[in-house]
């Protein structure tokens, strides 16, 4: 049956001032939106677009909605691992469709293989762990019928963590035939797919306007049940205190990233609950070794000196109140074999002394830092810590967008991100902090920071069968970094989403990418 788009949903895409009661075959839900630079899956590793792309495309296998270091097969109808050849036999469900009605096939998940691996955006970093790049990434599949292929690859890694690795949204899978008359420039369909979309999720995309407003139209032919309710509306409201008034009024159904004063002055109110989620996600300062401009940054002491000159608990308890809590190690609370302890405490006296120390005088460097809540927040935290132990930090906000396209080209001297694991592994993390290979866009990679050692460690423990003895590289992986690397771990976050009371089904788990709208009622 065709679905046929409200208009007055339509008229909410505009303005703020066009809300109006939620149509009950819509969902409305606002938060900010500027930091998406694509909804292509094989570019998209922003916040926004990472919560997006799971209703629009599908992975041959994800996570448990309930227990995510359980994976469920989505598009396949079943695989077979072979650890000694390393590969895996997968076989496409019969009834697998994309949106536009075509059949899922082999040459499909070989096309959206190899275009993630060739353009080699932000994500691509993802698949390279597979021993996959440009040059070989044509030789890793053989398709052995109409519905099953085997995918090969080099790397020494277990099938469990290739499974994983193919659990992530940068392997969602596109509609080869329908991407195809859209690509210009040999671009993959680049271009086109940042503004539509070509996949097998819950929904479609029917309009994005950029820093405005994403809509959806549920997908009849998905193969894991249509969704529930018909269209879904992600509305760009950057303001916090605008985004509470919606959801307070009922002008909205679902709201994002609101302040910490916006969301306690809401507890109470009627009409609206407030959800605490659990998150992975990590907020770290990274200084961009590699800046020419300011040698300082590569200075060991000035690392050691930074991680005294935060205040831990002002951000957490008292600016932030209770949406992050303190954690100083690159794995979050979690994800197993998360180091929990916390051995810095703000010490301004502690951080001029090791500065003396090392004879370092008028110690300076610009912050890069998104201008929305919580990393302004942050970041004028550190600025006035950072100030009371001698350094100076010039803030430099922009738009989630900006502040990306700064950091991936590596013209920061450092900046306040976040990081959430890509897929339920101490390896997702480990790969982004810990390991620079010089090419693949790496954490490590974008920040300058040469480490040899360290990549041959995470390569080592990513290969180690052994389960304790790999538990044990990466806690001293995880100890080595707190004591000394480019990144100031501060904090791990605690989503708080706030729904209308009549708002059932939704659930949000512990990954970014883990947002599911399929189920939702009202």
């Amino acid at each position: 049956m065709k679905k046929t788009y409200p208009a007055a949903s339509l008229a909410l895409l505009f303005s703020v001032s066009a809300f109006a009661a939620t149509p009950p075959n819509t969902l409305i839900v606002v938060q900010s939106l500027d930091d998406i630079v694509s909804l292509d899956p094989a570019e998209s590793n922003e916040l926004s677009s990472i919560q997006t792309v799971p209703s629009l495309y599908q992975r041959l296998v994800q996570p448990n909605r309930d227990n995510p270091e359980q994976l469920d097969a989505i598009l396949l109808e079943d695989w077979q691992a072979d650890a000694t050849n390393k590969t895996l036999t997968v076989r496409i469900k019969e009834n697998a469709k994309f949106a536009s009605g075509n059949p899922v096939r082999p040459e499909d998940i070989i096309f959206s293989y190899q275009r993630a691996v060739v353009m080699n955006k932000s994500p691509a970093f993802i698949l390279n762990i597979l021993g996959w790049n440009k040059e070989n990434i044509a030789q890793q599949f053989e398709k052995t019928g109409d519905r099953t292929l085997k995918i090969k690859w080099s790397a020494d890694i277990s099938p469990d963590v290739a499974l994983n690795l193919l659990s992530t949204p940068i392997a969602s899978v596109v509609d080869e035939k329908l991407v195809t008359p859209n690509i210009k420039n040999n671009d993959f369909g680049n271009a086109w797919l940042k503004m539509h979309s070509a996949g097998s999720g819950a929904y479609s995309l029917k309009v994005y306007q950029p820093n405005q407003a994403i809509v959806m139209a549920a997908n009849p032919h998905v193969s894991t049940g249509e969704a529930k309710i018909p269209s879904i509306i992600i509305k760009n409201v950057p303001d916090p205190a605008s985004r509470r008034l919606l959801i307070q009024q009922g002008d909205a159904d679902i709201a994002r990233e609101l302040g910490a004063d916006q969301t306690a002055a809401l507890k109470n109110s009627a009409g609206v609950r407030v959800e605490n989620i659990p998150s992975a996600e990590q907020d770290y300062m990274a200084f961009n070794t590699g800046n020419s401009a300011n040698p300082l940054l590569k200075n060991p002491a000035l690392w050691e000196a930074a991680r005294y000159l935060v205040d831990y608990e002002g951000i957490t308890r008292d600016l932030l109140k209770g949406q992050y809590f303190i954690h100083q190690s690159f794995l979050p609370v979690g994800l197993p074999g998360a180091l929990e302890n916390n051995p810095y405490k703000f010490d301004p006296a502690k951080a001029k002394e090791i500065l003396a120390n090392a004879g370092i005088k008028d110690a300076h460097f610009t912050l890069d830092v998104e201008n929305k809540p919580p990393y302004i927040t942050i970041a004028q935290s550190l600025q006035a810590s950072f100030a009371q132990g001698g350094i100076k930090v010039e803030l430099l906000p922009a738009a989630g967008s900006q502040v990306y396209s700064r950091v991936r080209a590596r013209q920061h001297q450092a900046a306040i991100r976040f990081w959430i694991p890509d897929y339920f592994d101490a390896h997702s993390n480990a790969s982004a902090f810990a390991f620079n290979d010089g090419k693949s866009s790496t954490v490590a990679w974008l920040n300058g920071w040469d480490i040899p050692q360290l990549s041959q460690t995470t390569l080592k423990a990513v290969a180690e069968p052994d389960k304790a003895k790999r538990a044990q590289m990466y806690t001293a992986m995880q100890e080595e970094l707190q004591r000394s690397s480019p990144y100031v771990f501060m904090a791990q976050g605690q989503n708080q989403v706030v729904l209308r009371d009549n708002v059932k089904g939704y659930q949000q788990g512990l990954n970014a990418d883990m947002v599911y709208y399929d189920r939702v009622t009202k």
